[in-house]
């Protein structure tokens, strides 16, 4: 059997060292146009602020460790064109310049994300960069040190991250975004705002719903960000706008989405049943709707790239599906989020109802007790558990996996409300926030008057 895989991170890297262990007298190929596999992107940030100081401990897996479960490592080698019907690769060595072509009874496609590019004027100046992998994270390192005014654009997990960084680094740090608010994706109006506070009590400049038009620069150094509204005076420009599905290689050959993301069924087959998808290119099962949705996130990754090798003989484990469960810790708070938010919910048309509470994580005897905020939505018809967010100062994000297990298993309000916990008083109260979540969801369903 001739495997090839298509692209090392997340879950390129999962997928092949799952066939070489399941399948040992196969052969597996493995394209890769880096010259380093198993990044861990979300430590980008830690790396730029100085958190990680070496970079190698980002790597999880090497081309060297690849080879010796007899995987043959093609790297910096860029796939250019897929032949589906005779099962052909060709690809270019980037240092030689060599034409290669290869062929596969079985394709994964693990090809990954890329950030999105605006078509902005001045968007290809000399420091203006982008936050993917780790070259373009060690360009950042070097860049910035001859900085003094840095501008990110893009409010999500990494640019908010590297905002972070950056300003803990002495950097006067400006945040574009179009959005009203930060995180918008993530969380709800009642926990950015805690972020927006946090970050504009430490000086930097946050300037939302504001779209920007052009950058300006001389002799190829950025010297300003113009946007619909303002002008902000920078030395660097980190663009964060978004991923998007690196699917060229397979349009018009595969079932897609609209946003070129692979659609696959619950054993990582795509359309094609000699190929297989996993990762940022795909699209994913989301319990909360039941459809299908487009959550580019590590865990989803490595889940996936493991379920395809272990189905790629035959259906043998299904995908559960995912809640796009993550987390964040910015400053001193940390946050987490699960399923749907109230804002996710009303952009895709979905009534939901939502309930949110503030609580101490122990009891106020002891010598300290974080406030904790949580909110949990729910269906009000089904009372299933949809979603959840919470933020404190003590870090209580794995309550959100717990609501994760309880959305993937259609765990209602009131199981939510009477599920065993324990209590210690260095941990937790006697009622668990979530068990007192639960209870304010079926008062608001029984009494909708005092609501």
């Amino acid at each position: 059997m001739k495997i090839a895989v298509i692209g090392c991170t997340h879950a390129g890297t999962a997928a092949a060292t799952t066939i070489a262990k399941l399948y040992p007298d196969s052969t597996i190929t493995v394209y890769e146009r880096n010259d380093n596999v198993s990044f861990l992107s979300c430590g980008l940030a830690l790396y730029v602020g100085g958190v990680v100081q070496d970079p190698q401990g980002l790597f999880y897996s090497s081309p060297e460790k690849m080879n010796e479960l007899g995987i043959t490592m093609k790297m910096q080698h860029d796939v250019n064109h897929i032949d589906t019907e005779r099962q052909l690769i060709h690809a270019t060595n980037l240092v030689t310049g060599e034409a290669v072509v290869d062929g596969y009874d079985k394709l994964v496609i693990t090809t990954g994300s890329w950030p999105v590019t605006p078509p902005i004027k001045g968007i290809d100046l000399e420091n203006v960069l982008l936050a993917k992998n780790f070259n373009q994270a060690s360009t950042i390192i070097e860049r910035a040190k001859k900085a003094d005014r840095v501008t990110v654009v893009g409010a999500g997990y990494i640019g908010v991250e590297l905002v972070e960084a950056f300003e803990k680094a002495g950097k006067q740090v400006t945040l574009i975004d179009g959005a009203d608010r930060i995180l918008n994706k993530y969380l709800d109006a009642e926990f950015t705002d805690e972020v927006e506070t946090e970050f504009r009590t430490r000086g930097i400049e946050l300037a939302l719903s504001q779209t920007v038009e052009r950058i300006e620069g001389q002799n190829g150094s950025v010297q300003k960000v113009v946007t619909d509204k303002e002008e902000y005076e920078t030395d660097l420009v980190i663009m964060c706008v978004g991923f998007r599905p690196n699917t060229g290689l397979l349009r018009e050959k595969v079932d897609m989405m609209d946003n070129g993301a692979i659609t696959v069924d619950e054993y990582m087959r795509t359309s094609n049943p000699s190929i297989f998808a996993a990762g940022d290119c795909c699209a994913v099962k989301y319990n909360p709707t039941g459809g299908h949705a487009y959550i580019p996130l590590a865990t989803n990754a490595v889940r996936m790239g493991t379920l395809a090798a272990r189905n790629l003989m035959e259906p043998t484990v299904a995908n559960v599906g995912t809640q796009g469960t993550s987390g964040l810790h910015i400053y001193d708070l940390n946050m987490a989020s699960t399923g749907l938010t109230e804002t996710s919910a009303s952009l895709m048309g979905i009534h939901v109802k939502n309930i949110t509470i503030e609580d101490t994580h122990r009891p106020a005897f002891m010598p300290t007790a974080e406030n904790v905020k949580v909110k949990v939505a729910f269906a009000p018809d089904t009372r299933r558990l949809l979603g959840a967010q919470v933020i404190s100062k003590a870090d209580v994000t794995q309550a959100i996996n717990t609501i994760s297990v309880g959305i993937q298993q259609g765990m209602t309000i009131d199981e939510l409300a009477f599920v065993d916990f324990f209590f210690q008083p260095h941990f937790n109260q006697p009622w668990n926030f979530l068990n007192k979540a639960g209870l304010e969801a079926i008062r608001t369903l029984q009494q909708p008057e005092l609501v």
